[in-house]
């Protein structure tokens, strides 16, 4: 017969082969979902922004490139040389280069040649189709000057210049309908023409205006799908996608959504000023995991070359959805839960048999315990087994009985203690008024037997000192009485504001005479409470404030109503309290001065919580001072 508590539950945790699963779930889940995310995933992210930012220098390269070389040819220099002159042979051949080079390079919509003074030379005549342009198109272009553009302004200073993205009315828009189309956008190449005979010579400008749908096409293209393919199956498609910013590492000027062209990222429609904040950091890095449109998303980010090498200076990004990069994981994990889930119920039924043998006796023993912290130390458990918890129980019993025998030792003593302690108290409380009284009687007395000639002096010396320590007396015998428990409270409705300045004007000539600048802020509110206990608990915390400030300073009353209570603040520039007394502040007679009684602020604190407020001494923030706080409930007729 198993009578063990332990041996039982050595069985039940033989049978739990749950935990294994579970600590494998949890491992399987972070390890996997750790390396895919940030080993696997995030690391082609930043290999696919890097490899879509080299294409995108590489696109803007080969334009730089052609635009040198298409300079350089001789034709230029003929041509230009050619214009004001009735023969149209080399800009008629040049119009035809030009043609050819607009079909054969790719995006090219228009390329045109212009003289230093920024006449038109030549210029293409047919789109990348061969289909002739329009003829207000290559009107407009031969009538316009040219000299006020600043790609031609670089190119006669002898500089190849760059036009990011924009939309040029040097054509016709690809898309006249409503909305936002790539196509319509352009981004312009510009290289100087230097004269044959002068090398150092420029004499033209050749520009070329590039359809920005060469650019867009880049971020679309199916590689970034293709890649995470494995991620969510063959059948459907993975969410990511690339877009690329502006220079200025805010503005979008390509994404799968035109709609958002000019968009800012760190704008209100968008609301990701921490994407910006990582672009402007690296040159090339991940950005921190961030939500767009409901969706949470990881991606990488690279810049393209900037414009003193030829680039424009872009922000190549790649992204791609979290549900994408942990659905496998999610998977894996869901088949672990539900294998863990099977164990675990398993592993529960079995415990529950064996511990409806066990938990009997624990119950029985808890209920017993809670009689106990009740205050019943005559509860005895019955012990039936010879188990641990049998032993426990027999513990129990002897704790109880010693308890109860302590408790009534502890009573007696505790009643004796605080007896003596407010014996001794009262004694030395009043001991200290009657020795004045005691002093200025003898003296009466003597002047009257010597028949002094001051006696009359004396006497009324005597009797004022008689009677300030009387009314000492009749103070401390008030203390005492508040402090062991006064008559019911006479509540009435009170505004604490008003109250507040009465006080202070009450403590005004004190304050005034130690140097002390009394201020006042704040409204006021309403509260339920005891005229006169009230004003007794201000005027105690009032008198410490002014009496903590022994080289002057300033006192500032505050009372606001908050959320239903109304604070009173008393905030002070004395010293402060130190740290190690201000626990004991509220407590009887404990006090830090050389008078007094110690019980002001233990009445204070007992006259606020019956009200169902709180009382708190706090330092100043900033120092140096002391701030004493009451709460109490505000007051709605």
């Amino acid at each position: 017969m198993i009578r063990r508590i332990s041996t039982k539950l050595l069985l039940a945790v033989l049978v739990a082969v749950a935990v294994p699963f579970v600590a494998f779930a949890i491992f399987v889940d972070h390890q996997m979902a750790d390396r895919l995310a940030r080993e696997v995933v995030l690391y082609s992210l930043k290999g696919l922004a890097a490899d879509l930012s080299s294409q995108v220098d590489r696109d803007i390269d080969e334009h730089n490139r052609d635009m040198r070389q298409l300079a350089a040819d001789s034709i230029c220099d003929w041509a230009i040389r050619e214009q004001g002159q009735p023969e149209r042979t080399f800009r008629d051949l040049l119009a035809r280069k030009l043609d050819t080079a607009v079909e054969t390079q790719p995006g090219s919509d228009l390329i045109l040649l212009a003289d230093y003074e920024g006449t038109l030379v030549a210029s293409s005549t047919r789109d990348a189709q061969g289909r002739r342009l329009p003829g207000r198109v290559l009107e407009a272009l031969a009538a316009r000057d040219l000299t006020s553009e600043p790609w031609f302004e670089a190119g006669l200073r002898g500089e190849s210049a760059r036009v990011g993205p924009h939309r040029s009315d040097f054509v016709v828009p690809a898309n006249p309908a409503p909305g936002v189309h790539p196509e319509n956008y352009h981004i312009a190449f510009a290289a100087p023409v230097f004269s044959l005979r002068d090398p150092e010579q420029v004499i033209g400008v050749l520009y070329s205006l590039v359809n920005w749908r060469i650019i867009q096409d880049e971020i679309r293209q199916p590689v970034l799908k293709s890649y995470f393919q494995g991620l969510v199956g063959p059948e459907e498609f993975p969410s990511a996608y690339a877009w690329i910013w502006d220079s200025d590492a805010d503005t979008i000027i390509a994404h799968q959504d035109p709609e958002l062209y000019g968009e800012r990222v760190s704008g209100p429609k968008i609301g990701l000023p921490q994407m910006v904040e990582d672009a402007r950091a690296e040159d090339w890095g991940l950005y921190r995991e961030y939500t767009f449109r409901d969706k949470r998303k990881n991606a990488a980010f690279k810049h393209t070359a900037p414009p003193e090498e030829g680039g424009f200076g872009w922000v190549v990004g790649v992204g791609i959805d979290n549900d994408d990069i942990f659905r496998a994981v999610g998977e894996l994990r869901g088949l672990l839960f539900r294998a863990t889930l099977v164990a675990l119920l398993l592993a529960v039924l079995l415990t529950l048999v064996v511990a409806r043998r066990t938990t009997g006796p624990i119950l029985a023993l808890q209920q017993h315990t809670r009689r106990v912290a009740a205050g019943d130390l005559d509860a005895r458990v019955e012990v039936r087994s010879r188990d641990e918890i049998g032993e426990l129980g027999e513990a129990f019993n002897r704790m109880t009985a010693e308890l109860k025998e302590k408790r009534d030792q502890l009573v007696r003593a505790e009643k004796d203690a605080a007896w003596r302690e407010m014996a001794r108290q009262v004694a030395h409380d009043i001991k200290n008024p009657l020795t004045p009284i005691k002093l200025s009687a003898d003296l009466l007395r003597r002047a009257k037997r010597e028949n002094s000639p001051e006696f009359d002096k004396i006497f009324e010396s005597t009797l004022n000192t008689i009677s300030r320590q009387v009314e000492h007396l009749r103070e401390i015998a008030s203390d005492f009485h508040a402090l062991t428990g006064a008559p019911k409270p006479s509540l009435e409705e009170i505004d604490a504001g008003a109250l507040v300045d009465e006080v202070l004007s009450l403590d005004a000539a004190w304050a005034h005479e130690r140097g002390i600048e009394l201020a006042r802020s704040g409204g006021g509110g309403k509260v339920l409470a005891d005229l006169g206990l009230l004003r007794r608990a201000l005027l105690n915390l009032v008198s410490n404030a002014i009496e903590a400030m022994e080289e002057g300073g300033r006192l500032e009353a505050d009372v606001r109503e908050l959320d239903g209570r109304v604070r009173i603040e008393l905030r002070d520039t004395g010293p402060g309290v130190p740290e190690d007394v201000r626990p004991r502040l509220f407590e009887p007679y404990f006090t830090t001065r050389s008078g007094g009684t110690g019980l002001g602020l233990a009445i204070a604190k007992r006259v606020i919580e019956e009200l169902g407020g709180t009382i708190e001494l706090v330092p100043a923030e900033p120092g140096p001072g002391t701030v004493a706080r009451v709460q109490l409930p505000a007051h709605r007729a």
